[in-house]
């Protein structure tokens, strides 16, 4: 702190006052540089003043004082109702005045005479629906390799698809009921119902044929039956096969390729020295799912027969016979057995259990409304669907020091198809003519997996080796889900004579038809009316060939062999999987039946494991040996290009497939 004598501050005091001064007048000064504005309009203020209410505490009545009284109801005039049937003149209109004091009304049409009235109320129709539909996949994936520096050419005789078509045609052919056309009408859909349903009752199977046959033929068939056998549970599909490790691996982003290179603290490096050829593993899905809920009733009546089959097909067969060379025969055997499965179920529903249990209450119908189809209803799913896969690789493999990895097959092919069709539901439909009803699953699956795997002359290994050819995975399972079950009844009078009445054109319904019981508690009926026949039919057909006849040479390396490779060989663990599933909406209640009532539901399981190797050879090391060729100069040599003009070709006859492109 700075301290100052009495003069001195008084100084400071008198400068400090004397700017202060200054800055006052120099504001006085510029003061008149600014306009003044006067507020044109005062704002004025007012006190701000309570408002006082006060209200009694007894409660008067409104009066407005306005005279007001509302016109008494005078009912317009009310004609009776005249017969359908009947014809009657026109009733004129009254122009002017239409108000008509009682006491001028005729008795008969005042509001105190009699009064009838009618309501007519529609109500649409289903229409027919048919659903024709093929899915053919084909996948070609016959791959060549030569890895691993041999300095040989494997050229054995490739398997020809026309020789696996020709034994699948046989196989096809043992199915009862061949290879069924699309209907394409109305008669050809009941003329093959009828034709399946002869052939299926007809059928035996062979005693002494190549298949294990099992056939199931009853009224109806209830319960799961796996490979012949009925059993309380169905096997899952996910404890023999799984999607999800596919999936998974897709979307991992650390996936890829383990290290093969470990690097010591001496800095010296290891390689892994290892072969791996997976030419099997290939997974074909066939998926169909029919739920049919088109059109269906409390009671049907069925003037005609009621015709109705379910039928369940389902073939698997497998052709693998190994032909293995002997110098392997120190390594791991890591096949798994094939695995064959035919799974049916056939489920019911009855609607009438419920029923039974509750008592009748409430009245009975006393108005209805009737639709009407002058023809057929047709309601046809037809489904094929077909998969042919042909993988049938041929390869040389050695260890040229590396690792070496080829993947062959690994093949992915799928059919599927989701039908959901919903419709309409009646409290009664009448069948003018009869109802066919055909729930039909048609499965087949056929494997040809014979492999050759053999070994050059001088092939020889100290590692560690695996093979698998086996562990193959063929899955057939059908399902059937009707709704409705023993239902059947004869057709009562009442129904026969609603039917020829309204055939006649006479909108009624008989009181024996209005006091069924199962009507009981319903205000009004909804009515469908079909003059000809209800003809249903759900179809699916699933087909599945493939065949993976590998063939494999192992050899050395030409320059500097490495018999301590490790190997694994994998010509197998394919999955061939066909699913199907049919759920039929027959009726929510009873069914009369005023002539024959049929059914039938046939189950037939068959297998067919082939011990008699056609396509593949039995000697692997001769067969390999004699289809090895060793390169010389003249092979290494560029070929010479052949006199002509040059043809452009197209490039379409490439496969898309990556194996091919980098190895082929």
């Amino acid at each position: 702190m700075t301290t100052m004598d009495k003069i001195t501050e008084e100084i400071s005091h008198f400068i400090g006052l004397f700017h202060t001064t200054i800055e006052d007048v120099r504001l006085r000064e510029a003061y008149t540089d600014f306009s003044y504005y006067v507020t044109q309009q005062p704002l004025r203020v007012e006190p701000v003043f309570d408002s006082s209410f006060e209200a009694p505490f007894e409660f008067l009545g409104f009066d407005p004082g306005v005279s007001y009284k509302a016109p008494a109801y005078v009912k317009p005039i009310t004609h009776p109702a005249f017969l359908s049937h009947i014809e009657h003149p026109p009733i004129p209109l009254v122009d002017g005045q239409r108000e008509f004091p009682h006491m001028d009304l005729p008795k008969d049409l005042g509001p105190v005479g009699p009064r009838t009235m009618s309501v007519t109320l529609e109500i649409d129709p289903p229409g027919s629906v048919a659903n024709y539909m093929v899915q053919a996949a084909g996948l070609s994936d016959d791959d060549y390799f030569n890895v691993g520096g041999s300095g040989l050419i494997f050229k054995p005789d490739p398997v020809d698809d026309a020789d696996l078509l020709e034994v699948a045609e046989d196989i096809l052919s043992q199915s009862p009921i061949g290879d069924p056309d699309m209907p394409g009408s109305g008669e050809e859909m009941v003329e093959l119902i009828e034709t399946i349903a002869s052939q299926l009752k007809s059928w035996t199977a062979e005693a002494e044929g190549p298949m294990e046959v099992f056939v199931h033929q009853a009224t109806t068939i209830e319960g799961i039956y796996v490979n012949g056998e009925l059993v309380s549970e169905a096997p899952k599909l996910s404890d023999y096969h799984s999607f999800d490790d596919e999936e998974e691996g897709d979307d991992d982003p650390e996936d890829g390729p383990e290290p093969n290179v470990v690097v010591h603290a001496d800095g010296t490096v290891t390689i892994d020295v290892s072969v791996e050829v997976v030419a099997g593993s290939n997974t074909v899905v066939n998926n169909a799912v029919m739920q049919n809920l088109w059109a269906a009733a409390t009671v049907t009546a069925v003037l005609g027969d009621h015709f109705e089959i379910n039928a369940v097909i389902q073939i698997n067969a497998i052709w693998d016979m190994d032909a293995i060379t002997s110098a392997i025969g120190s390594w791991t055997n890591d096949g798994a057995p094939n695995e064959i499965f035919n799974v049916a179920t056939f489920e019911r529903f009855d609607t009438l259990e419920e029923d039974v249990a509750q008592p009748v209450t409430g009245g009975f119908p006393s108005a209805w409304a009737i639709t009407e189809i002058q023809g057929d209803l047709m309601i046809a799913n037809w489904l094929e669907q077909y998969v042919f896969v042909s993988d049938n690789d041929i390869g040389i493999l050695s260890s040229s020091g590396v690792t070496t990895s080829v993947i062959a097959g690994d093949n992915t092919s799928t059919n599927h198809v989701s039908l959901y069709e919903l419709g309409l539901s009646y409290d009664l439909i009448i069948v003018g003519g009869s109802v066919y009803d055909a729930n039909i699953i048609h499965q087949f699956n056929l494997l040809f997996d014979n492999d050759v795997v053999g070994a050059v002359s001088g092939f020889e290994t100290a590692g560690n080796g695996s093979f698998s050819g086996s562990g193959n995975l063929l899955w057939n399972q059908a399902y059937i889900y009707n709704i409705g079950a023993d239902r059947f009844e004869a057709l009562p009078s009442a129904y026969l004579d609603a039917a020829n009445g309204i055939a006649a054109g006479r909108n009624s319904l008989p009181n024996g038809v209005l006091t069924d019981p199962a009507f009981a508690g319903m205000e009004g009926l909804r009515v469908l009316y079909i003059s000809g026949d209800l003809l249903n039919i759900q179809y699916i057909r699933q087909t599945t060939i493939m065949g993976d006849d590998d063939q494999i040479a192992l050899a050395m390396n030409a320059i500097n062999p490495h018999p301590d490779a490790s190997w694994t060989v994998s010509t197998g663990d394919n999955a061939l999987i066909n699913t199907a599933a049919i759920l039929d909406l027959d009726s929510m209640g009873k069914t009369y039946v005023g002539g024959e009532q049929y059914s039938q539901e046939t189950l037939i399981q068959a297998e067919l494991i082939s011990s008699e190797p056609e396509l593949a050879a039995r000697d692997p090391n001769e067969l390999v040996n004699e289809a090895v060729v060793f390169l010389d100069d003249s092979m290494l040599a560029a070929e010479s290009d052949a006199p002509g003009l040059p043809a452009p070709e197209h490039d379409s006859h490439y496969q898309n497939d990556g194996l091919q492109h980098v190895l082929g």
